[in-house]
């Protein structure tokens, strides 16, 4: 094999940003004295594993009002950088918000008439300021992305204590209407062509957060599901759009598929899991999962870091760890969390709720014994140390300039060469000092992403088949060969 190998790599401390190193060209494997024993970093073609959905982020009312806000031509290259595979990163699968998020300008719903169950009130009118242009304008990029849609909380008449935030269940009496709102929501997207393949259930039902949010037990969420989910979309003609549940941390990912998935009815009704990041790696339990449920699909539907990392490639490096550790276990697709917020990580509606906290604490109108638990366990510490802001891949500063972050160009190392289609190859590293992983694209091409997350260089052998390719990796960089 004289094949020639493209090389892409980012390298903060060599001023590289995707950018197209000298290409490698692979040459005889040998043994003896001479052989490419160690060093390897090695594919297997001959083994094939799960298919890749796609890769992208989340299109909040926070990233579609900051986009709004860019020129004409700062718009244009937002556009480009996150959706055209040539030009950008090439995002295909992107997240949409059913009701307010943390990230908006306020917590909203579409309907906030009390005991309105016939929905007669429902009205999606405020997602045409902001969010439904961008996502037409992102369409009109690249036609072939899709979407998924995660609610935050139903509307607060629905709910045991009356309010979107701060926790909560749904009520028991408003599961049908609940399951209602899911199929307007989609029929209104469907007026507006913005292709959903998926609805999860809930944003984070383990939680009990300050913000927009719901708790379900399994059962619940499973229940739910069943009897009134899934028959409410297949009645509505939606038997193409699948229900992911959890939407959580990877964790519990095992014990809730057991819950949900182990009787017959969740397993017809639920197309697959989708995770989050925030509890720590637990790659493995993936791969349990997936034993478990093989025809499952899973989807890394969100992930965020913290702003204001001095570290340049910090955030690059974890979202590149945890992308690769998940592909590895048997992950679909990896799906970022805001797209685009200003330097302050803004609007984020739950941060200003924290500072102004902060201020009637500080002058004594809120004290210890007049705080709520909740308010205790999410607000107190910001008297102290500021509320947590995210941090997106791309951010406006105050002068209205797009920055791009290491986790855009990280990303980028990923999913600009896998493409949705593709499917992940065997491959193995000579150590687990480095992390790599390997897949076919529906075109042939065969793309290897390599990390090294260490304070050195690390000498690396690409090697298919009885073909090899000498390289190195700095330290501190992400490469991907392309062949």
């Amino acid at each position: 094999m004289n094949e020639t190998i493209r090389v892409f790599t980012t390298d903060y401390a060599n001023n590289k940003f995707l950018h197209e190193d000298a290409p490698l060209t692979f040459a005889e494997d040998s043994l003896g004295p001479d052989g490419n024993e160690s060093a390897n970093f090695t594919v297997y073609p001959q083994a094939e594993y799960q298919t890749v959905k796609g890769f992208g982020g989340a299109m909040t009312e926070a990233a579609a009002y900051n986009f709004a806000n860019l020129d004409e031509k700062q718009q244009e290259e937002f556009l480009d950088k996150y959706f055209d595979a040539e030009k950008g990163i090439g995002y295909s699968t992107c997240r949409l918000t059913i009701n307010s998020s943390d990230f908006a300008n306020e917590i909203y719903s579409y309907d906030d008439t009390p005991d309105d169950f016939e929905l007669k009130d429902f009205d999606m009118s405020r997602e045409e300021k902001w969010v439904f242009p961008t996502v037409q304008r992102v369409l009109k990029k690249n036609s072939d992305v899709e979407f998924f849609a995660s609610p935050w909380s139903p509307p607060a008449w629905m709910k045991t204590h009356g309010r979107m935030d701060k926790g909560g269940m749904l009520k028991k009496e408003c599961r049908q209407v609940w399951a209602d709102y899911f199929v307007k929501y989609l029929l209104r997207l469907k007026e507006e062509r913005i292709p959903v393949f998926a609805v999860t259930i809930q944003n984070e039902p383990h939680a009990e957060q300050g913000w927009e949010s719901c708790f379900y037990q399994a059962e619940e969420e499973r229940d739910f599901a069943v009897n009134y989910l899934r028959p409410a979309l297949d009645k509505a003609g939606l038997t193409d759009t699948m229900i992911f549940f959890w939407d959580h941390n990877k964790e519990r990912v095992v014990s809730r598929g057991l819950t949900c998935l182990s009787d017959e009815a969740g397993n017809k009704a639920l197309g697959g899991i989708a995770i989050h990041w925030y509890s720590g790696d637990h790659f493995e339990a993936l791969s349990v999962f997936h034993k478990l449920f093989p025809d499952k699909m899973i989807l890394g539907s969100e992930a965020s870091t913290g702003a204001h990392n001095k570290c340049v490639y910090a955030s690059g490096e974890h979202y590149a760890h945890d992308i690769i550790g998940d592909l590895n276990n048997f992950a679909n697709g990896w799906v970022d969390w805001n797209m685009l917020l200003d330097e302050t990580g803004r609007p984020y509606h739950w941060g200003d709720e924290q500072i102004e906290f902060g201020k009637k604490f500080r002058a004594g109108e809120i004290t210890d014994e007049t705080m709520t638990d909740i308010e205790r366990r999410f607000m107190r510490h910001t008297v102290e140390e500021g509320p947590w802001m995210g941090e997106a891949p791309v951010t406006v500063d105050e002068n209205g300039n797009m920055l791009f972050h290491s986790s855009y160009y990280y990303m980028g190392q990923i999913s600009r060469f896998i493409r949705p289609g593709a499917v992940r190859l065997g491959s193995s590293l000579y150590t687990n000092k480095l992390e790599g992983t390997a897949f076919k694209n529906p075109d042939g091409s065969i793309a290897m992403v390599l990390l090294n997350t260490l304070d050195r260089d690390m000498p690396v052998v690409i090697r298919c088949n009885n073909s090899i390719a000498k390289t190195e990796i700095k330290k501190h960089s992400i490469m991907t060969f392309v062949f």
